[in-house]
């Protein structure tokens, strides 16, 4: 006997008997996935079954059976699962008894509070509703018996996979757009940070739909590791099910852990990573489904035409169904398979030349050839000879063809074969926003990034393979840009690069960060910046490859990292980087003089003792690739030198939803009406709105008045705008942390804040440095995602950088008030 059975012996069929046995079942923590989906399955099949015997007899119905269909009909039952259930009677009965047989079977599913997708069908009506609405169809392609007339369900079970057999012509491709509406609508589910792990492409709807192609006969899924990943998948939903006591599939951040933890896991992370792994495994399987679905098909419609003409003596030849592409490599009926005449087993490079020819061809490979070479391939030498490394420059060189290429050998494990570091970063979850892919993948698309920019570096091989190793150290604890750089060294070495090119790409994956932190964070202005980012890139051609790194890597990370103002901060950079490295090292200049627009400023501020502000609308720039973005708007503000301008100016500028990109305030001397010198604040800031139209200047005066003048209460108009906006839940997020940048510059003292950004963090961080009586000379803001990374050069009152320890309190107040 097993313990369902047990269950269901000593408890009554009613409601509250099922209602107690279920909940004894979904307690036992010995019983998980597809033991406790069967057996919960069978528990409820009994319950239904007690429900339908007494209510047919009581409404004196026979023809009719209780049929599972969807999820529950493949016994897939998950805690909070809904019912999908298809009452099926022969129509003898009349309508009013079928109603009312109906009731009696779903009033108490209801009353049990258990979601229940139901309906009431003949065998006729359950065809003809199959035939109009594709789900329906596909839900009764797992229709499976419940209790009653047996023979009703195997005869419409019978009639609706011949209809989907004769149909699949038409219906496959429906099924194909349907799925493919879903993936746009929904993302893939293994890049996904929040996945749905029903909907998201990858996901159990992908599953299904695999299962219903195979019904139709017309092609099969790869079954290797299939219902592994589906089990997987169901696992998750189960464990995600029983922490949130929800009929949920999205796997929320906030609850990671916990369905981590009840699923045997270390952490969220480890939990990511089988979904992800499994994802990929539904994803490669539906692509080579579907691509051999359309082969199919399109063959069955060519052959009676083809069929028709030499049958009518006109003497056509079939096209040539195997065109050569490389050595041991050809194109037959759109895909890449082997030539007749390969001998993997003694062609080590085969391997790599067939993506590279792939990729270039833009085809898929194969199934069978990634599988048979898998299988037989020999490894290739270390270091590899020179042709497997020119192929692999060429597979990255693809662009976007390579992602499948690359997809299809990391489904049989070949990538970790030729690159065993790769192993880390396979499927590792990156737990920022602004990365729209998995580590693995963000190598790959910045490779596909990189690809376009070839034509502008000497060295393109360099690029492509640094851009595909730049965050392989993300797989190891400790700073990834240091960790990457050792293991960058091993990989190119193993590809077969000489000492000196090793070099080079082992500087370009430590400084792969350089460029974009110094461009955004740090005084451009300042000798000591760029002489340090000369130091570390040492020559011109490294410059070169390391400013196209940049522009890839942000480009492959998300919408977020990369933007027409952050491409023309690096490009001046990289500029100054080049006079350096050039030998026109930059020397000790005083403060440059103000812009004209900013000296009529400070004029009129003079005159007036009143702040005077200006706005001025970029015109739109090139952001590449043929898009344009504003860089923003400049906001000039002229004042008299006095305390608190910084949090005042910053806290206006939160207050009317203006996100700062950049800051810079500088202190002038000008001669006042009696001759007698005058300090002025000259402040210039970079803007854009958060949304809807920019703030007229008048307005932003009035505001910054009031703020200096104490008659604006910043602080509680921002804690109110707080308050009245609830946080969206989510992960905690990690603590500020304020350090002293070492060597930042020898003008003054580099203050870093790296924080969660919010609104008003600008005017707080303001308040904090005022009451630590530093002066604040510029100011450098970055915000990617929901992080803010803040740098402020700042002196003592005696306009000096500050003593070390000084320095250190000043950051140790900061990060308290940020706190």
């Amino acid at each position: 006997m097993t313990s369902t059975e047990a269950i269901t012996d000593s408890e009554d069929s009613g409601p509250s008997g099922y209602a107690a046995a279920r909940l004894r079942l979904l307690q036992q923590e010995a019983r998980s996935g597809p033991p406790r989906r069967a057996a919960l399955a069978r528990l409820t099949d009994d319950w239904l079954t007690g429900l339908l015997t007494a209510a047919a007899t009581r409404a004196g119905v026979r023809g009719a059976a209780l049929v599972a269909v969807g999820g529950y009909g493949r016994g897939e039952l998950s805690p909070r699962s809904d019912l999908d259930l298809l009452l099926l009677h022969d129509g003898s009965a009349d309508a009013a008894a079928v109603a009312a047989l109906a009731d009696a079977v779903w009033y108490p599913v209801w009353d049990l509070g258990l979601a229940l997708d139901h309906s009431v069908r003949t065998p006729g009506e359950a065809r003809k509703t199959a035939g109009e609405d594709l789900k329906v169809q596909l839900g009764l392609l797992d229709a499976r018996p419940v209790a009653g007339n047996l023979g009703l369900v195997a005869s419409l079970r019978t009639a609706i996979l011949a209809d989907w057999r004769n149909q699949a012509p038409k219906r496959l491709p429906a099924l194909h757009e349907l799925c493919q509406e879903r993936a746009e609508r929904t993302g893939e589910l293994q890049f996904l940070l929040e996945p749905d792990l029903k909907e998201a492409r990858g996901g159990l709807r992908d599953a299904t739909a695999l299962r219903a192609v195979a019904a139709s006969w017309v092609a099969d899924a790869p079954r290797e590791g299939l219902d592994q990943a589906r089990r997987t998948l169901l696992d998750a939903r189960d464990a995600l099910h029983l922490t949130t006591g929800r009929a949920t599939d999205r796997l929320a951040l906030q609850e990671q852990d916990q369905v981590a933890g009840a699923l045997g896991l270390l952490d969220a992370d480890a939990l990511l990573r089988q979904v992800y792994e499994a994802a990929r495994t539904v994803s490669y399987a539906t692509d080579v489904t579907w691509r051999e679905v359309n082969r199919v098909l399109r063959a069955r419609s060519v052959r009676p035409r083809l069929r028709a003409m030499l049958s009518g003596g006109l003497g056509a030849k079939p096209a040539p169904e195997r065109a050569p592409l490389a050595d041991g490599v050809v194109e037959a009926d759109g895909e890449v398979v082997l030539a007749r005449a390969a001998r993997p087993d003694r062609d080590p490079v085969l391997t790599l030349r067939a993506a590279a020819a792939a990729a270039e061809a833009g085809l898929p490979l194969s199934r069978h050839l990634v599988r048979h070479l898998a299988t037989t391939v020999r490894p290739l030498p270390v270091p590899w000879p020179p042709e497997a490394r020119e192929e692999l420059v060429t597979l990255l060189g693809a662009g976007e063809a390579t992602v499948g290429v690359w997809e299809a050998l990391e489904a049989e494990g070949i990538i970790t074969r030729l690159l065993p570091d790769w192993e880390r970063v396979h499927c590792r979850p990156q737990r920022n926003p602004v990365h729209t892919w998995t580590v693995d993948r963000h190598l790959v698309e910045t490779a596909v990034r990189a690809a376009s920019l070839t034509r502008r570096v000497h060295r393109p091989d360099l690029l492509l393979v640094a851009a595909l190793l730049h965050d392989i150290g993300k797989g190891w604890p400790g700073d990834h840009s240091v960790a990457g750089e050792v293991i960058a060294r091993d990989m190119a070495t193993r590809i077969g690069f000489d000492q000196h090119d090793v070099g080079v790409i082992a500087t370009l994956v430590r400084h792969h960060l350089l460029l974009v932190e110094t461009a955004t964070r740090r005084d451009l202005d300042d000798p000591a910046t760029v002489r340090s980012v000369a130091e570390a890139v040492s020559s011109a051609s490294t410059l070169e490859l390391l400013h196209a790194l940049t522009e890839a890597d942000a480009l492959a990370t998300g919408p977020a990292a990369w933007s027409a103002w952050r491409a023309s901060l690096v490009a001046d950079l990289v500029k100054r980087v080049a006079a350096v490295l050039a030998g026109e090292a930059p020397e000790e200049t005083e403060e440059e003089a103000p812009s004209a627009e900013h000296e009529r400023l400070a004029v009129e501020a003079l005159r007036t003792g009143e702040p005077v502000l200006t706005l001025h609308t970029r015109p739109e720039e090139p952001a590449g690739e043929g898009e344009v973005e504003p860089v923003g708007v400049e906001l000039l503000i002229a004042l008299p030198d006095r305390p608190g301008v910084l949090p005042a100016a910053a806290g206006v500028l939160a207050l009317h939803r203006l996100t700062v990109r950049a800051a810079d305030l500088r202190a002038v001397e000008l001669p006042n009406e009696v001759g007698e010198s005058a300090d002025l604040l000259l402040l210039s800031w970079r803007v854009a709105a958060e949304y809807g139209s920019l703030p007229q200047a008048a307005r932003l005066r009035a505001d910054l008045v009031r703020a200096l003048d104490g008659s604006l209460d910043i602080r509680a108009r921002l804690a109110e705008r707080e308050a009245a906006y609830p946080r969206r839940r989510g992960v905690k997020a990690p603590p500020p942390r304020v350090t002293v940048a070492a060597a930042g510059s020898r003008r003054a003292t580099v203050i870093e804040v790296r924080a969660q950004d919010a609104p008003g963090l600008l005017h707080r961080i303001g308040n904090a440095l005022e009451s630590s009586a530093v002066r604040v000379r510029s100011a450098h803001v970055s915000t990617l995602g929901a992080n803010a990374v803040d740098a402020f050069y700042v002196t003592g009152t005696d306009g000096e950088p500050l003593p070390e320890l000084r320095a250190a309190e000043v950051a140790r107040e900061v990060e308290k008030a940020l706190g």
